[in-house]
């Protein structure tokens, strides 16, 4: 075996004693640094600064829950069964697309599908049909997505088919142009 040319270095060889002198100093600086922090910084926004952020604040999208919808449902009432928000017309508001149907105990009611907005300050209202209940469809999926409103609408070929029961399928999307929604897109009806 071959001896070092050095002699022993004294942290080669670190006793007890010398690993409780590194943890009290350790500890000595960590209470030392929380004793030294700066005190916590406060700051509170001049009025205009509040008046800015209020006035910026997104308005929240409209509530189905109170509105009027234009359906013909002999006292049963309506059920909003999905809604999707987004800035739809670009106006830097949400809008709010709800479908909804009669409140039918059974079976497959026809729905609508209903833009609401809300002036300032105003109470929700409906602003566009996309569809109609009288066309006799119920819609499958939706989804409101950069400005799109997306459905698959679900109906019938004829009087015969049974109500719980659609056999056609159709996909179908809007976008708002100008001053109105226009139907952008869309399958024509096919056999399920």
């Amino acid at each position: 075996m071959q001896t070092p040319a050095l002699p022993d270095l004294a942290h080669t060889a670190a006793k007890p004693m010398h690993w409780l002198a590194t943890a009290a100093a350790m500890a000595g600086v960590v209470a030392l640094a929380g004793l030294l922090q700066p005190r916590t910084a406060t700051a509170t926004a001049t009025a205009s600064e509040q008046r800015t952020t209020a006035q910026h604040a997104p308005a929240p999208a409209p509530d189905p829950a109170g509105v009027e919808f234009p359906l013909e449902c002999g006292g049963a009432g309506t059920t909003v069964a999905k809604k999707a928000s987004g800035d739809l017309d670009g106006d830097g508001r949400p809008e709010t697309v709800a479908v909804v149907h009669c409140a039918a105990g059974s079976g497959t009611p026809p729905g609508g599908i209903y833009v609401l907005t809300r002036g300032s300050g105003a109470a929700p209202r409906v602003v566009a049909t996309l569809v109609d209940p009288a066309d006799r469809k119920t819609v499958g999926d939706f989804a409101v997505r950069d400005g799109v409103i997306s459905a698959t609408l679900l109906g019938y070929s004829s009087l015969d088919v049974p109500r719980c029961c659609p056999d056609q399928e159709e996909q179908a999307s809007w976008r708002w142009k100008g001053q109105a929604f226009v139907r952008t897109s869309g399958d024509l009806a096919r056999s399920v």
